[in-house]
């Protein structure tokens, strides 16, 4: 048995595949995948209905919630919502499910988000959306850190941590930042995992983005697929300009 984490698929299902392919994903295997489903890349119904089915068929995925997932369950909830959520990629899910609001999405895939979980604790790992906010006596407490806390590396409580290692999403880093958080795992303690696969034009895949990225828990290594939309005749395309680009990496 080998365990896997992904994140930040985004409806990015073709690259999703591919990855799951590359790493020959069996049912031997477990995957984590630490949130946000849905929105910017092409196919987020077409991902949970992946999912949906693997876990049907017998393979072991645990989801996690990621602050994009629960935007989607905010809008239900107040068009202010909705439309914050509609600034920050929701267009592109309710075009994969061919309706145009949230309360229009069918049930099910809302009670996929719904039963979501926060974090995770496996073996030595913590595996979470954004990160934890150990200002809090119980760092899992505050689930809005949870999902969308960023620059939270020098508040690290190491005393509390101990020997695990946090496994992450939500902040997309580029693939050399991936590596170096990778080579320093035995003493920070900490991996971001997002490549910013839904980033795929030619100018962010020079920078490093544009790719969807598996941590095997077992041997630590990295395995790494570029965006693959493209070839399905679905582009998926970011800000040209480089200060458009800095905005991207710190937007929600």
């Amino acid at each position: 048995m080998r365990r896997f984490a992904i994140t930040d698929i985004h409806g990015c299902l073709n690259t999703f595949q591919k990855l799951l392919d590359k790493i020959a994903f069996s049912l031997e295997d477990e995957l984590y995948l630490l949130g946000d489903f849905i929105d910017r890349g092409p196919d987020s119904k077409g991902l949970i209905d992946y999912i949906l089915d693997l876990q049907e068929a017998g393979y072991k995925v645990h989801c996690l919630r990621g602050n994009h997932d629960q935007m989607m369950l905010d809008a239900m909830l107040d068009t202010v919502s909705h439309s914050f959520w509609l600034a920050n990629g929701g267009k592109t899910t309710l075009k994969s499910f061919g309706v145009k609001q949230a309360h229009d999405v069918p049930k099910k895939y809302i009670d996929f988000l719904l039963n979501l979980h926060f974090y995770l604790e496996v073996d030595n790992y913590i595996l979470v959306h954004a990160g934890l906010d150990f200002q809090f006596e119980d760092p899992f407490a505050n689930k809005n850190a949870l999902l969308w806390t960023r620059d939270w590396y020098a508040q690290i409580d190491h005393e509390w941590l101990g020997d695990r290692v946090i496994l992450h999403g939500h902040t997309p880093l580029f693939h050399h930042e991936i590596e170096e958080q990778h080579s320093s795992l035995d003493t920070h303690h900490f991996l971001g995992l997002d490549n910013g696969c839904v980033y795929a034009d030619s100018t962010y895949m020079r920078l490093g983005l544009g790719a969807l990225c598996a941590f095997n828990l077992d041997d630590r290594t990295l395995t790494f697929v570029e965006n693959n939309e493209l070839k399905s005749g679905e582009p998926v395309k970011g800000p040209k300009s480089r200060l458009a680009s800095i905005w991207a990496m710190l937007s929600f």
